[in-house]
């Protein structure tokens, strides 16, 4: 047995541990064990050979053979088919890994260590009965992408392989979906089972076919009004925990159109103005937790005071105030290159986690307006739900689900609770070489900034090649003009499309180079080093900020040091960071005016309070994950009830 899996006869007695983290272990490294046994039979035989045991395999699924009984077989298949094909082995640990997906595992691989590849194998497996496999991901390049270049193995063993991409037509969908795997983003999948279940709506009852309809397949209905997915079986989701806890706290929205009369518009307008006016504390409070505002006595008599104002004929007074906090809510927590970006003279939603923009999305319950009237923009059309699901109901549909990601085991507990999955550490191929420098505490952001720009200077002058990761547009731009100031250059990735993003990315471990980007863009790329790079340390990774979330930061970090390859990763904070305010906001106030002006902070103190602060913010994201799943759950018992589709209106 290979060294990083442990020794074989170990391993057999390991399996007694029964459902352990040890006994998981164990049991699927005798499965690797078994894998391994059967290459130096299938490496001799021909194409016809290999494809014709491929066969034999989907024939014996269907007849009813278990899965389990067939991995070994399924997964040597798929290995020698990776080599003939694309010219990569999976190692002994990708095969783990594969093995792990297989038993309703998430797989944390490192980085750098092929979960694309790892990926195939209990792929393969699952598509055997034919009764789909759906590879879910973050965003359509890299779905595209996967699908092209991973399609080159099933194709080899027989399968059919689809791959969903934004603005495909519902034939081109319903193609994609009947092949054996499909590849395609959470949303597009969410959004095609929202429309699903709306055209199941027109269509009446379809539980009950006719016997021309079952046995014929044909039937009254156009192809274009029948859905487009079929059973939800299997989803291996890759980046498991930003698609199933970063993406959980906001629900996938189908809206019905809801255009606003003139009156509405100039009450958003005046609403915005209104509040413009207001002074905080005196007049209204403001949670930066749960990023809402609250008039309060004084505010609301100057409200009612202009409450006979034109603008707001058509409004109660009730209606005025929660126009005004809406109107406070947009002023104050949703900021223009952080939140949102205005392009051609719309507002655009940009991802909080990736930086990038979402065309086409919208906030709800008139906040979008609210932006829109702050932006003196015009007052488009507000959406009322048809049909709406959230991202844990969505995947908790499947018989099964599994996943892969770099950054898991400290959600663990969370993901076992909710999609009833674990979580196995994978040991890396070779030994990791990161190293983490102590973060650097500035007491403002101009001090930050200003030492970030010199240390990039620093490690440009020996030809380490940098990336740096930024949490907004806004704050890119501005490092940007510093290296600009300090004659260094470099790129600067902010909210563009996946393909030049991925592009830029493959390309930030040359020497010399350096990369300004949000934290996440070009996920799912790797960063080849270039030549003599290893040698000044590798990669040179900076975080500009603690991000909401300690796996975010450990994504960023992961963009070094891939594949047993040396780099190193320092975050450089200060006060003025939004995480601070995870403490509260005064208490943050008071120790920013506290310390102000006096450089960098030195004391090891200051770290613990930043990761406090971060393990503060991780809780009340858990907290709102938890209350918009218990909202779900009564809103669809309480629609099921009432003999309603849960997931409609």
């Amino acid at each position: 047995m290979a060294s990083r899996l442990g020794v074989g006869w170990i391993n057999q007695v390991g399996r007694l541990a029964g459902p352990t983290p040890v006994g998981r272990f164990a049991s699927f490294a005798v499965q690797v064990h078994r894998v391994n046994a059967l290459e130096p039979s299938i490496e001799p035989l021909s194409d016809a050979e290999i494809r014709e045991k491929a066969f034999a395999l989907r024939l014996r699924a269907r007849q009813g053979d278990s899965l389990n009984a067939l991995l070994p077989e399924a997964f040597a298949l798929t290995r020698e088919a990776a080599k003939r094909t694309i010219g990569q082995r999976q190692f002994d640990v990708q095969v783990l890994g594969g093995v792990a997906i297989h038993n309703k595992c998430i797989a944390e691989l490192e980085t750098g260590e092929g979960k694309t590849l790892v990926a195939t194998m209990p792929a393969v497996l699952n598509a055997l009965p034919a009764k789909g496999v759906y590879v879910v991901t973050v965003n359509d390049y890299l779905a595209r992408r996967d699908a092209e270049w991973m399609g080159q193995i099933y194709r080899y063993l027989g399968l059919t392989i689809g791959c969903i991409q934004t603005g495909m037509s519902d034939h081109e969908r319903r193609r994609a979906y009947a092949c054996d795997i499909t590849y395609g983003t959470s949303k597009e999948m969410g959004f095609d089972f929202l429309r699903d279940e709306l055209k199941r709506l027109q269509l009446g009852d379809t539980t009950r076919k006719s016997f021309e309809e079952a046995f014929l397949g044909s039937g009254t209905h156009q192809e274009a009004e029948t859905p487009v997915q079929r059973s939800h079986n299997f989803a291996m989701v890759d980046e498991a925990d930003s698609i199933l806890i970063d993406e959980a706290r906001t629900p996938l929205i189908i809206g019905a159109n809801n255009q606003p009369t003139q009156e509405e518009a100039s009450a958003y307008y005046g609403a915005d103005q209104l509040a413009a006016t207001l002074v905080r504390i005196k007049d209204y409070k403001y949670d930066p937790i749960e990023k809402k505002a609250e008039l309060t006595a004084a505010g609301r008599r100057k409200v009612q005071a202009r409450a006979g104002h034109s603008s707001f004929g058509m409004l109660t007074v009730d209606s005025l105030y929660e126009y005004v906090e809406r109107s406070l809510r947009a002023q104050i927590a949703y900021l223009r290159d952080r939140d949102y970006v205005v392009h051609e003279g719309e507002i655009v939603i940009v991802d909080e986690f990736t930086g990038r923009m979402m065309p086409g999305r919208q906030w709800q319950d008139g906040l979008h307006q609210a932006i829109q009237a702050k932006e003196k923009l015009e007052i488009t059309l507000e959406t009322i739900t048809a049909a709406r699901v959230t991202v844990q109901d969505f995947f908790k549909r499947f018989k099964k689900l599994a996943g892969m990601t770099g950054t898991a085991s400290t959600d663990a507990a969370e993901l076992r609770r909710i999609y009833k999955v674990g979580v196995m550490t994978i040991p890396t191929n070779r030994t990791n070489a990161r190293v983490w420098l102590p973060d650097r505490v500035f007491s403002t952001e101009l001090e930050k900034f200003q030492a970030v720009a010199d240390q990039i200077v620093e490690w440009n002058k020996k030809g380490a090649p940098v990336l740096v990761g930024t949490r907004s547009i806004e704050k890119s731009e501005h490092l940007s003009a510093l290296l600009a100031e300090a004659g260094i250059e470099h790129q600067v990735l902010n909210a563009k499309n996946h393909e030049v993003e991925a592009q830029i990315v493959a390309q930030a471990g040359q020497q010399g180079r350096v990369t300004v980007a949000t934290n996440m863009a070009g996920r799912g790329t790797d960063i080849k080093l270039g030549e003599g790079v290893a040698a000044l340390g590798g990669l040179h990774v900076i975080g500009t900020e603690r991000n909401e979330s300690r796996r975010i930061d450990r994504q960023l970090a992961g963009r070094s040091a891939r594949q047993g390859d040396p780099g190193l990763c320092q975050f450089f904070v200060c006060l003025g960071d939004e995480i601070v305010e995870a403490i509260g906001e005064k208490r943050a106030n008071r120790i920013r005016a506290r310390h102000a002006g006096r450089g960098e902070l030195t004391s090891a103190r200051w770290r613990q309070f930043f990761i406090r602060a971060q393990q503060r913010k991780e809780r009340q994201h858990f907290r709102d994950r938890k209350l918009l799943m218990h909202y779900e759950k009564q809103r669809a018992e309480m629609r099921s009830n009432m003999g309603l589709n849960p997931v409609l209106g």
